[in-house]
């Protein structure tokens, strides 16, 4: 038989960072930042095994959450400032060999802090070592946008200048035009793929012969401070990039639901209030949606409900008119939600939850499925299993219920 090969990811995430606090789990365009690397490796033809280095309990529950294992808390003594990658990678090495007896054939490093990576770009790396058996590692880099050549050095003990580096078939490189130069080549964060014994008996993380994986500079994302946080939210947005996120591994309808949870402005409204002079509030409803639930409870018992944070006389009229019980002047949704759970004896995957803001995101990471309105806020839609078609307030509600009922065809 031949053996299978074995790939281990390895996602570093200590807990201490100065620049940008708890940034391995603080959201990113949507997710926690650490989700993004966890989905490189799971999303990967190659790797077999996806696991996250952190000496943080958080940390560890956000990752095991997204799909990786955390079959260690990483000793403090590797979790300083200026811990550098070799000792984290051994520890994680040698407690794999002793207490499982598990030694990969190639690991792959994700650091967290370069979450926008090409589709392809885990796997790229690996069949280009498994190609050149003399190599130790791969390591992913793009061309450099500044000339090295044209790089200084100064004295500080008389203040003059000699350059960096030269070429020696070019005299006065520095003064040559750009195009006569070599190029060279930057390395990024997104990737290495490395042979364990470099890492084991030559104590590097890259070995003698390294390959390069030139990838697309448009992907070039380095999370360092706030600056680079919100360009690199806006470049997921709005790049049109075709990257690895974890927004593509959305769930599938649950085989079996049972309660089907709403919030009420945005969902079963479009959002906007009708305020006459004396401050009465009147909102649209649309009836398809009310017709809708109460179908979807004759032909297949799933219940409704709808929890808000408005404490309004109009809310609850509609959802006595509809026949759907209603929890209201909620402030914490996702504890209002288990505790509904818990009390009726249903477990996460037999409950769907249906919101369009952000208020409702703490609530889907509880239930088994997540929906939303086509106009939903665009960080919530990122999020969600299912977007419909149909705005909120204007049939977005019936959509789903018909959806739940197509199934009974």
């Amino acid at each position: 038989m031949v053996k299978k090969l074995e790939v281990l990811a390895v996602i570093p995430a200590r807990g201490g960072s100065k620049g940008i606090p708890r940034k391995n789990i603080r959201d990113f365009a949507g997710y926690p930042l650490i989700a993004y690397s966890i989905a490189a490796a799971t999303q990967s033809k190659l790797v077999t095994r996806t696991i996250v280095s952190t000496d943080d309990e958080e940390i560890a529950a956000v990752a095991r959450q997204y799909g990786a294992e955390t079959p260690f808390l990483r000793p403090a003594e590797f979790a300083q400032d200026n811990t550098t990658d070799l000792p984290v990678f051994q520890h994680v090495l040698s407690w794999l060999k002793e207490n499982e007896g598990y030694v990969p054939d190639v690991v792959i490093q994700l650091r967290p802090t370069s979450p926008v990576r090409p589709l392809t770009c885990v796997d790229d790396a690996i069949n280009l070592l498994l190609s050149h058996p003399d190599a130790e590692s791969v390591r992913g880099v793009v061309e450099a946008d500044q000339c090295p050549y044209k790089m200084w050095l100064i004295d500080t003990s008389n203040g003059t200048m000699s350059p960096l580096i030269g070429v020696e078939s070019i005299p006065e490189a520095y003064n040559a035009p750009r195009q006569k130069l070599p190029k060279a080549f930057w390395q990024i964060g997104h990737i290495d793929a490395i042979r364990p014994r470099a890492i084991v008996d030559q104590n590097s993380m890259s070995g003698k012969v390294i390959m390069p994986l030139i990838m697309d500079p448009r992907f070039t994302v380095d999370l360092d401070n706030l600056r680079d946080w919100r360009q690199g939210e806006q470049l997921v947005k709005e790049g049109g990039l075709q990257m690895v996120d974890p927004a593509n591994q959305r769930r599938s309808l649950p085989e079996k639901v049972s309660l089907l949870v709403m919030d009420f402005d945005g969902v079963l409204t479009d959002n906007r209030v009708w305020v006459n002079d004396k401050g009465e509030e009147s909102i649209a409803a649309n009836r398809s949606d009310s017709l809708g639930l109460s179908i979807l409870k004759e032909k297949t018992g799933i219940e409704s409900l709808v929890i808000s944070k408005e404490r309004n006389l109009v809310v609850e009229a509609r959802c006595r008119k509809m026949q759907v019980p209603v929890m209201q002047a909620v402030d914490d949704k996702a504890a209002a939600l288990k505790k509904v759970m818990v009390e009726k004896g249903l477990t996460s995957v037999e409950v769907i939850y249906m919101g369009n803001d952000t208020n409702d995101l703490p609530c889907f990471p509880i239930v088994g499925y997540t929906v939303v309105p086509a106009d939903a806020h665009p960080q919530v839609a990122r999020q969600a299993d299912l977007v419909l078609t149909l705005n909120g307030g204007h049939g977005a509600v019936r959509e789903l219920c018909d959806i739940l009922l197509s199934r009974l065809q």
